[in-house]
């Protein structure tokens, strides 16, 4: 069974979540333990403080044994706090009323002045806490008599404490582990209304309820819905333009059909030159629509083209065709200038551009590119290919656009070179614009908008 996004997501969360909080918890739990630790020890060192007060020796170095001990639990037999005192060979000397009938595990004696805090297991499987001390009991000024003092108490508090502060730790956890689950799943649902508004409006563009995806989307969204906005426009585009091409198409094939078909039923004979002519005519129709149609126009999933090293790619190879012209090409070109669209499309337009400015000019071409940027697109490109030639007459600038006008019939191509350069960049959603210089030469500003 695949998840949904939300369903991974709030998977995620609550492991994480979980996840933390347990680690949280184990955390607590063992500063807990050490600073119960700490306190049995700090408990432990006041007992055996308060023995090395009661207790004195004699002139002799025997262990005098207080009548009454300094706590209560020390004569009360299996309370739980148990004492006992080893000379400098080890033996018992005193042990605690609580100790009858049972004993402590036999030890090294300590040095003097060394002290020993542990957590010990009897041989019945009990443990313990035991702080051990070594003294040097002063008899006289000259003499001194060795012993260690030891107070033991059982786990019973610090098992209670730890396990008291374990339920009420993972109690609070839990429910501080619920809490969260449930505030992370509001947040969730909060968080993916967007994703899940645009789902149902991609839905609604696919039945046909909506033409274009609304603009109220949080900013993380909007470049995913001005894409596929530009990529719904596009197909539309497409669609229109294969539609348009092909009714053009057979309105164009009309009058040359009508003209043979004419000449086929006329009782004079057939002209060869003017059936060639027709079909000149119509071989050039059926080309200009078809490259028209094949503008790919803006992709949204496309990767950029290069767009300094295309131009030097079709200057290199125009060169070759126009070598016997010694033409000089100057570039300016902004270096990393990238065209976001169809490879082809970009080598159609500055092949018919870059092809038109040799065929024209008296030797010299200038090439510029620059990026056209909007905030939060993909930056456009500006082209401009200029020549040197007699130039365009200012009553002909807009008709050289259409197919098939030319500003002058001696140079053949002219006409449906710029006309599909104005259909391919039309595609893109730009224009071509033609700049007269008083018979200084043509300049072509060709324009890809930001997309």
């Amino acid at each position: 069974m695949t998840l949904s996004l939300y369903g991974r997501l709030l998977l995620a969360a609550s492991v994480a979540s979980t996840a933390f909080l347990g680690v949280t918890g184990w955390v607590l739990d063992q500063a807990f333990q050490d600073s119960a630790e700490t306190a049995v020890r700090d408990h432990l060192q006041g007992q055996l403080y308060g023995l090395l007060a009661a207790f004195d020796v004699d002139n002799r170095g025997r262990l005098i044994v207080p009548a009454n001990l300094p706590e209560a639990r020390f004569s009360r037999i299996n309370s739980g706090l148990y004492a006992r005192v080893i000379d400098r060979d080890a033996n018992v000397v005193w042990r605690s009323g609580s100790l009858l009938g049972s004993s402590l595990p036999a030890r090294l004696k300590l040095a003097s002045g060394d002290s020993l805090f542990e957590r010990i297991q009897t041989r019945d499987g009990s443990e313990l806490f035991w702080l051990r001390f070594g003294i040097a009991w002063e008899i006289n000024d000259q003499a001194t008599v060795d012993y260690e003092f030891a107070v033991v108490e059982d786990l019973a508090n610090y098992t209670a404490q730890v396990e008291s502060f374990r339920r009420s730790l993972w109690i609070w956890l839990g429910g501080a582990v619920v809490v969260m689950l449930l505030v992370q799943t509001a947040v969730l649902r909060w968080s993916l209304t967007p994703l899940r508004a645009l789902a149902e409006d991609v839905a609604a563009v696919e039945q046909g309820e909506l033409s274009q995806l609304a603009d109220e989307y949080p900013r993380e969204l909007s470049g995913l819905t001005r894409n596929i906005n530009a990529f719904i426009t596009n197909e539309r585009r497409q669609i229109a333009r294969y539609r348009n091409t092909l009714g053009d198409l057979a309105h164009s094939l009309k009058t040359p059909l009508a003209v043979i078909q004419g000449a086929m039923e006329s009782k004079h004979p057939i002209k060869s030159v003017e059936v060639a002519a027709q079909v000149e005519r119509m071989s050039e129709i059926v080309d200009y629509q078809l490259r028209r149609a094949a503008a790919a126009g803006r992709r949204t999933l496309t990767a950029p083209v290069s767009v300094p090293a295309s131009v030097k790619k079709v200057i290199t190879a125009l060169c070759k065709v126009y070598a016997d012209r010694n033409i000089q090409v100057e570039q300016k070109i902004r270096p990393g200038l990238k065209f976001y669209g169809d490879e082809g499309d970009f080598f159609e337009v500055l092949g018919n551009l870059l092809d038109n400015a040799f065929k024209w000019c008296r030797g010299h071409v200038i090439v510029r590119a620059g990026p056209i940027t909007e905030p939060g697109r993909r930056s456009g490109v500006r082209l401009y290919v200029v020549d040197d030639g007699p130039g365009i007459d200012v009553s002909l600038r807009e008709q050289v656009l259409k197919r098939g006008v030319r500003s002058d019939s001696r140079v053949a191509g002219q006409g449906l070179g710029l006309a599909s350069v104005q259909d391919i960049v039309e595609a893109y959603g730009g224009a071509v614009h033609i700049v007269a210089r008083g018979g200084r030469g043509t300049e072509v500003v060709v324009e890809f908008p930001a997309g």
